[in-house]
């Protein structure tokens, strides 16, 4: 077995209540302990990433229980890549948070260490009862993050939040019964061999455990018609906390890829591409609503909050071509939007420290201590949003328009990406306008955000990096993409890599 694939997941658990033994200590020993876990669980997703790159998918059989009997983490591509990206946005927003927003909370960096776990878990994990338990592990430690802080919209927000998410789960538990119901397993490689022998007789009970399914991961990625809960959950929540939220939602977008390209992909006989009809009419759906709320928002939080939404549905827009050349589009653009939302989010909490009485509201005051240098970053961060070029923004949405140019959608597909993207280019322009430009006309100065803050501008200023890395080396990075692809649309080589082989040939 593969030792390395279960260090990720060990690091933060083992951290996480170790800190919380240590939290009558004070806030330095649970500080160095929290950063030392981030750096080293993205030091351990780059070891995997350079794993994974040869192509070769690598199991690790949870108590040596040899699958589908026993759970099993499974690293192919996809799941390195998506462990690199929480490592990156977890230290990242660690950064920032330790400049003093984890002082409002005393178990702020366990709970971040079980965030951490979590998402590991969900994105290495190769069975789907699996999932819905490292689903919760996240739930649960983000619960607590949500109301970090406290404050009554934070806590209703709060209240909303787990009520949406406890439904989710509970239709995730009925999906997984009827589908273990007629297959007898919940082993990804193993559904996926199963589903293609199922019986006729069957097809109608599994086929509704695979909708259910969608439901949940849709809940997840907030994607209509269960999207309500995202603008206000985001914008409520602590802006650190958002940040690494940004990455949430990747995860219902994760487990739509994967389940839907594994499990019921072209092999899965009469089930194949069952999404197929119910996704991309959805993403259109909240990619449009998404765009207005950028144009309609009346505070910063808020707008960004709607362009994560947006961003959702460009990304499953490309996600229900099902085709190889959109889904490497897709992750190129998963990985820009995570790190351009978490940007965004930390830029709302640095402007509306600095805007006593007015925070992060759009209306016109007088000028912040460190204005100028906000500004520019907001402006790069914008313009990497919204699609403009020269940035990611700009070459994931052009990727994801070339894979759907020559499909039946193509005219819905890109008359609704243009349009929503000049609809958030006002919008942002708007909001940049109204915090940056035209404060400069109004007399008088916020005393009281004098102080110049490092490491939170560090923090944000990595992120951007991150975005500018991304551009430069966009070529490498699309190759990557679709070799990972490629893969997913390979579903033979993970089910031998995880069953034996012959099983998915």
């Amino acid at each position: 077995m593969n030792h390395w694939l279960v260090l990720p997941l060990l690091v933060p658990a083992l951290v996480a209540p170790l800190i919380a033994l240590l939290a009558r200590g004070g806030i330095v020993p649970a500080r160095i302990l929290s950063v030392a876990s981030a750096l080293l669980v993205l030091l351990l997703a780059v070891i995997l990433l350079g794993m994974a790159a040869d192509g070769e998918i690598r199991t690790y059989a949870l108590g040596n229980w040899p699958a589908p009997f026993g759970i099993v983490l499974v690293l192919d591509r996809l799941s390195a890549l998506m462990v690199v990206l929480t490592g990156v946005l977890g230290l990242f927003v660690l950064l920032y948070a330790i400049n003093g927003w984890d002082r409002r909370g005393r178990h702020f960096h366990s709970l971040f260490q079980f965030q951490l776990l979590g998402l590991n878990g969900a994105f290495l994990t190769g069975d789907l009862f699996n999932l819905f338990v490292f689903f919760e592990v996240l739930l649960i430690a983000s619960y607590g993050l949500m109301v970090h802080g406290g404050g009554a919209a934070r806590v209703r927000a709060g209240v909303q939040y787990v009520v949406i998410n406890l439904v989710g789960s509970t239709v995730f538990l009925f999906a997984i019964g009827v589908i273990y119901g007629v297959t007898g397993t919940l082993n990804m490689a193993d559904l996926a061999v199963r589903v293609a022998e199922l019986a006729p007789g069957d097809q109608a009970l599994l086929q509704t455990g695979a909708l259910l399914l969608l439901l949940v991961f849709a809940i997840k990625a907030a994607m209509v018609p269960v999207q309500f809960w995202l603008p206000g959950t985001y914008g409520n929540a602590p802006p650190p906390v958002a940040a690494l939220f940004a990455i949430m939602t990747k995860v219902g977008v994760y487990s739509i890829i994967r389940i839907y390209t594994l499990v019921f992909g072209a092999g899965a006989g009469e089930a194949a591409w069952i999404v197929g009809p119910w996704l991309l009419p959805a993403a259109l759906a909240t990619l449009v609503i998404g765009m207005l709320g950028v144009l309609a928002a009346r505070s910063l939080g808020q707008m960004v909050s709607f362009a994560v939404l947006g961003s959702v549905g460009t990304l499953l827009t490309a996600v229900s071509i099902l085709t190889p050349q959109a889904m490497s589009a897709a992750l190129f653009y998963l990985a820009h939007s995570t790190l351009t939302a978490a940007a965004l989010f930390l830029l709302v909490d640095i402007v509306a420290s600095r805007r006593p009485g007015q925070e992060d509201a759009l209306t016109v005051a007088p000028p912040f201590a460190q204005a100028g240098v906000i500004a520019g970053a907001f402006f790069l961060a914008a313009i990497a949003f919204t699609g403009l070029p020269p940035l990611s923004g700009f070459l994931g949405k052009l990727l994801i328009l070339d894979s759907i140019r020559d499909g039946a959608v193509a005219v819905w597909v890109w008359s609704l990406v243009l349009s929503t993207s000049l609809i958030a280019i006002i919008g942002f322009a708007r909001g940049g306008s109204t915090l940056f430009w035209k404060s400069t006309a109004v007399e008088g100065a916020f005393e009281s955000a004098a102080q110049p803050v490092a490491l939170p501008m560090i923090a944000v200023g990595l992120l951007l990096a991150g975005l500018v890395l991304l551009t430069a080396f966009a070529g490498p990075v699309t190759a990557y993409l679709d070799l990972t692809a490629g893969q997913l649309f390979a579903p033979m080589h993970y089910i031998d890599a995880v069953l034996g082989e012959g099983r998915g040939s």
